[in-house]
C-alpha cells in the first residue's frame, strides 16, 4: 500500500518531473557554451515506473514520499577528460542548490575495480534565482541527482553493466582479476589524457610567448608556431599597401594552406619566414602591380601576400615556372587550373624581371 502511494505521486508528477529536466538541460548548455566548454554527452532520462516499481520492492521501506527518493530524474555530464569534471562541478555549484549530505565523490573510492564508478554524483535543486514559477513552486523543491564523469569512466560503467558485472551472479576470480587490471588500465589512460593535453596547452602557450617575444630565429617552424606567427599579422602592411593599388577591400582569409609550402621550400624557423617577408616584400608589391594592372578587383584575399612572396622567393631561387607550377598544385590540387595560373604567373613576373 506504501508502495502504491509512491507510485500514484511518481505518476502525478510526471509534468512537474519532465519541466525539471527541460530546465537543467537547457540552463546547463547555456552555460556550457557560455563557458566554451565542450563536453561529450549532456544527457537526462526520468526513471521509468518499471524500474522505480523495481528499487522500491528493493528499498521501499527508506521512503516516505515521492520526494525522498533523489534520482527520479537523473542528468549525467561526460567529459573528455578527468581533469574535466572539477571544472564542471564547479559551475554546477553556482548554478544549482547542491544537497551535500546525500552528494557523494565516488572518484575517492580506492579499490582498483571500482574505475567505472568514480563518478561525482550531486543531489541538486533548482534555486529560484535560476528559474522560478509561482504556479509550480515543486520545481524549486524537487531534487534531481546529477553525475559527472569522464568519457572512459562512462564506458567502463556501460561495459561492466552490459555483461553483468554488478549483479548477483557470483563473477569467478579469474575473470575480477582480469576486470580489475583492465580497470587499472583505463584508470591510468584516463590520467594520461589530461596529463598530455596540460603539456600541450603549456608547450602552445609557450610558443605563443616565444613567438611574440620577436625572437623568431629561435622559434622551430611547425603548425602551431605557424599560426601564432600568423595571429601577429606579419603580412598587414603589405597586404595594406597591395589594397591601395584598386582601393580594395581586404577579405581575410586563412594562411595555414601554406604551411606546407613554405615547408617545402626549406624553411626551418619562423625567423626563416620573417626573412622572406622583408627580403621580398617590395618584389611581391611589384608582382601585385602587374597582377591587378586593369582588372578593376575591389576585394582581395589577404593571403594574396603570402602567396607572391613565396612566388619571388621560387623564382629569385631559379625554380622558375616549374616550382610555381609545385606550389599551385599543393595549394589548389592538380589541375588544368593550376598550370594556367603558373604559366599567366610565370610571364607576368618576366615584366619586373624576376626570372633568372
Amino acid at each position: 500500500m506504501h508502495c502504491e502511494m509512491i507510485l500514484d505521486e511518481y505518476r502525478e508528477k510526471q509534468p512537474i518531473f519532465n519541466r525539471i529536466k527541460d530546465i537543467v538541460l537547457d540552463s546547463l548548455q547555456k552555460s556550457l557554451a557560455e563557458k566554451n566548454i565542450i563536453v561529450a554527452g549532456l544527457e537526462a532520462r526520468i526513471k521509468t515506473e518499471k524500474s522505480l516499481t523495481g528499487k522500491l520492492e528493493l528499498k521501499g521501506y527508506k521512503y516516505r514520499t515521492i520526494d525522498d527518493i533523489t534520482d527520479i530524474l537523473g542528468v549525467r555530464i561526460i567529459t573528455f577528460f578527468s581533469d574535466e569534471v572539477d571544472i564542471i562541478s564547479a559551475l554546477v555549484e553556482k548554478m544549482f542548490d547542491i544537497d551535500w549530505e546525500n552528494s557523494v565523490d565516488k572518484r575517492k573510492m580506492l579499490e582498483i575495480d571500482r574505475f567505472g564508478y568514480m563518478s561525482l554524483h550531486y543531489i541538486c535543486r533548482i534555486p529560484k534565482s535560476l528559474f522560478n514559477d509561482p504556479a509550480m513552486p515543486q520545481l524549486n523543491q524537487i531534487r534531481f541527482e546529477l553525475q559527472m564523469r569522464s568519457a572512459l569512466q562512462h564506458v567502463w560503467a556501460n561495459m561492466q553493466h552490459d555483461m553483468g558485472y554488478k549483479s548477483d551472479v557470483e563473477i569467478p576470480v579469474e575473470y575480477q582479476r582480469n576486470m580489475s587490471r583492465l580497470a587499472g588500465m583505463l584508470e591510468l589512460a584516463d590520467e594520461q589524457f589530461s596529463r598530455i593535453r596540460k603539456e600541450i596547452t603549456d608547450y602552445r602557450r609557450n610558443v605563443q610567448s616565444l613567438v611574440a617575444s620577436g625572437n623568431f630565429d629561435e622559434v622551430a617552424l611547425n603548425g602551431d608556431t605557424f599560426r601564432s606567427y600568423c595571429e601577429l599579422r606579419p603580412f598587414q602592411r603589405l597586404a595594406d599597401k597591395i589594397a591601395t593599388i584598386n582601393q580594395a577591400e581586404l577579405y581575410d582569409d586563412s594562411l595555414m594552406p601554406y604551411y606546407n609550402v613554405l615547408v617545402h621550400m626549406g624553411m626551418k624557423t619562423i625567423g626563416d619566414i620573417e626573412r622572406l617577408r622583408v627580403e621580398n616584400s617590395d618584389s611581391a608589391y611589384q608582382l601585385a602591380l602587374i597582377q591587378l594592372a586593369g582588372t578593376g578587383l575591389d576585394i582581395i584575399a589577404y593571403s594574396v601576400t603570402l602567396q607572391n612572396l613565396c612566388i619571388v622567393h621560387i623564382l629569385k631561387q631559379g625554380f622558375g615556372e616549374a616550382g610555381l607550377l609545385r606550389m599551385f598544385a599543393a595549394l589548389y590540387g592538380e589541375s588544368p587550373y593550376s598550370v594556367q595560373r603558373a604559366s599567366r604567373i610565370y610571364q607576368q613576373a618576366k615584366k619586373i624581371n624576376l626570372v633568372n
